[in-house]
């Protein structure tokens, strides 16, 4: 039987730091159900004691980034009363940082969200990416970061919006077969990064989407005439955009068993390499 573990996560900001952390580590625990418990913008005391009573009701340990010192020892004391586990996700990474640097750290809640130029830049970047997704105003090509190219449903639009989050300016341009691609491709001077996929998952993913398309076509049977998701078609189509790739000296990143995020990392080392 399966353990269920109650996890609740307390921070002063959006809590986006703490929950990668967590999901991070829960990865890594097949075997138990850790159900996330989100308490966000926790500035106070009267709403860190609110907290700590629900705590209180659902019982489970508690990862916490809160950096006002105040905050962090009413949210210990509140821990040990309770004789709940209790583990500051921030404060040996600060102390470490401190003593490094020599200098105080400010403690300031959700400091990484200020509107510095990174910030406006990540702006900027996701402004690109809508004007220039799925092929789009291809003469603003030169003022990409990188250019993905691939057929279609190999994830070149949500991997571009994770960039963008990044600050990175990403266009996509898709691979038709037997359509030529833009000029702008060929001669553009930044970086073109191809994405593959195992035709198989390709298929699989392109059918759901039909699926989501075709009212009353719920049974992926229905719709098996589709070239779109013939599976000699679409290894043929995988073939034709990887010789594309060849040809044009494109390296080509296979996303089958990646995430968005894994995919994101490989495209923002090869932008290095290529710089």
């Amino acid at each position: 039987m399966q353990k269920i573990l109650t996890l609740h996560l307390v921070s002063e900001a959006t809590g986006q730091t703490l929950d990668s952390v967590a999901r991070a580590c829960i990865a890594q625990f097949p075997n138990t159900e850790v159900r996330l418990r989100h308490w966000n913008l926790i500035r106070t005391q009267i709403q860190l004691r609110r907290v700590l009573r629900h705590i209180a009701n659902n019982r489970g340990p508690v990862m916490s980034t809160l950096t006002d010192p105040i905050l962090q020892a009413d949210m210990e004391a509140g821990c040990a009363s309770l004789q709940i586990r209790l583990l500051d996700v921030l404060d040996n990474a600060l102390n470490f940082l401190a003593e490094e640097t020599g200098e105080e750290a400010t403690r300031h809640p959700g400091g990484q969200y200020i509107m510095d130029e990174n910030y406006y830049q990540r702006i900027e970047a996701m402004h690109y990416v809508l004007a220039h997704d799925d092929g789009q105003e291809t003469r603003g090509l030169n003022k990409a970061d990188v250019i993905l190219v691939g057929v279609s449903r190999v994830s070149k639009t949500p991997t571009c919006f994770y960039l963008a989050n990044r600050g990175i300016k990403a266009a996509n341009v898709p691979l038709v077969m037997g359509i030529e691609p833009p000029e702008a491709l060929f001669t553009t001077t930044k970086p073109v990064i191809g994405l593959t996929i195992d035709p198989e998952r390709l298929i699989e993913i392109r059918r759901n989407r039909l699926n989501q398309m075709i009212p009353g076509k719920s049974r992926p049977e229905a719709i098996t005439d589709y070239a779109y998701i013939d599976l000699e078609k679409v290894q043929e189509e995988l073939h034709w955009a990887r010789r594309l790739c060849r040809r044009h000296n494109w390296p080509v990143i296979d996303v089958t068993r990646r995430s968005i995020e894994e995919s994101s990392a490989s495209i923002l080392e090869l932008i290095a390499t290529s710089a």
